[in-house]
């Protein structure tokens, strides 16, 4: 089973993308903070990560890079999940090595379209 490792400082958040992340088929794993999702990007080998931007410590840019410096990490795909929407902040998102993003609040399709970008070859329809 695909995993998809979740860094998510906000608890109702990571359960929601949790539950999500299940819906779609993927097993989720989640981290409740940038350097606790270094060390599970590590450990876990997700096939793909969902990136919080805004977060205490060690925020969701400076986790990408250090996930991108890793030989380990350094070719996950990084989603970049963020409150910030204005063009600066997206480009700042895909310099810093996510491979795409999605603006909170966001639907269950629209996650649903980008995690299959990110993961082609998985069907992602949800079926009750």
């Amino acid at each position: 089973m695909k995993k998809i490792l979740i860094i998510e400082d906000h608890s109702d958040m990571r359960e929601l993308l949790t539950w999500q992340v299940e819906l779609m088929g993927f097993a989720a794993v989640s981290a409740k903070q940038g350097t606790e999702g270094l060390e599970k990007a590590q450990s876990e080998n997700p096939d793909m990560i969902i990136l919080d931007i805004m977060m205490p410590g060690m925020d969701g840019w400076e986790a990408a890079r250090e996930i991108r410096r890793n030989p380990a990490t350094q070719n996950i795909p990084i989603l970049a999940a963020t409150a910030l929407f204005r063009d600066t902040d997206l480009k700042t998102c895909m310099e810093s090595g996510c491979n795409g993003y999605i603006v909170k609040p966001f639907t269950f399709q629209e996650l649903q379209a980008k995690v299959k970008e990110m993961i082609p070859a998985v069907d992602t329809t949800f079926s009750r």
